[in-house]
């Protein structure tokens, strides 16, 4: 449960999804779990995968899951959301656009467990008379009902008859499949419970509904569209797709947190908690989001090069660009005894740890963070390293103590002498530039 309500807007009823759950434990038999797209148009987003990462969930729990490709309704054209009527597509353009919809949902569904249906396979041989039948279990004043047909008529605008249909259409895919599930957006509600109704109408349990928010775009205001350019592309590069979400705020990071990764809420909640007490920086959290997306989409490897090369380009140079520089003497970092020298790798040279000309290449990062007032102590400024809290020039560092290495030191046409290094710290949102020198 704590991984099926992640993200859930609502659940028609969660108590009847528990009962459902452990009927299926105890008899061995998976639910049926359905998603329908309608394939209006060619690519998809990272908006469309939030109901498939939910199928994704129930299929990780041993459930039967089915993408339903909306061929037929797709005629019609959902009005969820419409003030307008939708324009009809043709056959053709129906079919280009499900063949690209199949072939990007595998990148989050396992293939060999997805039941894949195309809605033409009943509705197409449903027949006048069919449908006749199938009008004639509701009321023309039931669909007024739905909000945005109440809306149209209230304004004089026209509703042409074929969407009046539209609920209709979807609610016998449950039928056809006999769902126990059925996820939908929030602003699929009419249509998801039309579903239960004509369930109960053809003796069947009725499903459980399960509706997700809409996500935002990029700009946290409107819903993620193409249209709004506002959209990540799951077919968009990786460096691409990696800025986008470098770009979102912090607080839109935690709902793509729960509504686009795996991520059980439980642990995501432990994550907010840290950042909110300074264990973890925001920006680490987001990284580490849009790793996870990028490499759910492309690769572990993949995902960490784009991590890196955006950390060349972007944090690295901003931090260099903004911030206040202050200069402290080198030899007062440098360690005091051999304990302290022991605590590096292993596999520095001698020379390492030696000084030359008033400077030394060997140097207390824990002293320096307490020095420079981005710890309290050297006791929290070592747990605030063995955390990972801390950056040096844009990388994580670990060790009380830090080799200073060639590209640290500045060159004579810096107008500074080369005995003189640079040193980024970033630790939380506090930065200091410091320059150590003699």
């Amino acid at each position: 449960m704590d991984l099926l309500q992640k993200g859930a807007a609502e659940i028609i009823r969660v108590s009847d999804l528990r009962e459902r759950l452990e009927k299926s434990r105890q008899t061995g038999v998976p639910l049926r779990v359905k998603a329908g797209f309608d394939p209006t148009a060619p690519d998809l987003h990272l908006g469309h995968t939030v109901l498939m990462r939910k199928l994704k969930h129930f299929q990780d729990l041993g459930h039967q899951v089915i993408f339903l490709v909306g061929d037929f309704t797709s005629l019609i054209g959902d009005p969820s959301g419409r003030s307008t009527t939708r324009k009809v597509l043709t056959r053709e353009e129906i079919n280009e656009n499900a063949k690209t919809y199949t072939d990007q949902v595998f990148r989050i569904l396992d293939r060999s467990k997805t039941e894949v249906r195309f809605n033409s396979e009943w509705l197409g041989t449903l027949g006048f008379e069919g449908m006749i039948r199938l009008a004639q279990k509701f009321t023309v004043s039931q669909m007024l009902e739905r909000d945005e047909f109440h809306t149209r008529f209230q304004n004089e605008q026209p509703i042409a008859l074929h969407e009046i249909l539209y609920p209709l259409a979807m609610a016998y895919d449950s039928v056809a499949l006999k769902a126990d599930v059925e996820l939908g957006g929030t602003d699929q509600k009419f249509n998801l419970l039309t579903g239960r109704q004509l369930q109960r109408d053809y003796g069947q349990e009725p499903q459980i509904v399960l509706m997700t928010p809409i996500i935002e775009g990029l700009d946290g205001v409107q819903k993620m569209s193409k249209s709004l350019n506002n959209a990540i592309g799951i077919h968009e590069p990786p460096q691409e797709m990696y800025g986008k979400l470098m770009s979102i705020s912090d607080e839109l990071m935690w709902r793509y947190w729960t509504l686009l990764t795996d991520l059980r809420q439980s642990e995501i909640d432990a994550m907010q908690a840290d950042v909110a007490g300074g264990k973890l920086h925001p920006m680490e959290a987001k990284k580490r989001l849009a790793r996870t997306i990028v490499a759910g989409f492309h690769s572990e490897e993949v995902a960490r090069l784009a991590d890196e090369n955006w950390s060349r380009q972007f944090q690295q140079k901003a931090l260099s660009d903004t911030i206040e520089e202050v200069h402290r003497r080198l030899a007062d970092f440098a360690p005091a005894t051999m304990t302290e020298m022991a605590e590096l790798r292993s596999d520095l040279r001698p020379s390492d740890f030696s000084g030359s000309g008033g400077s030394f290449s060997l140097i207390k990062i824990s002293s320096l963070l307490t020095d420079l007032g981005l710890t309290a102590s050297n006791t929290e400024a070592q747990r605030k390293l063995k955390e990972g809290a801390v950056r040096i020039n844009g990388e994580v560092w670990t060790k009380p103590t830090m080799p200073l290495e060639e590209h640290h030191f500045l060159s004579p046409g810096a107008g500074l002498p080369r005995n003189q290094a640079r040193l980024v710290i970033q630790l939380g949102r506090r930065v200091k530039a410091v320059i150590l020198g003699p």
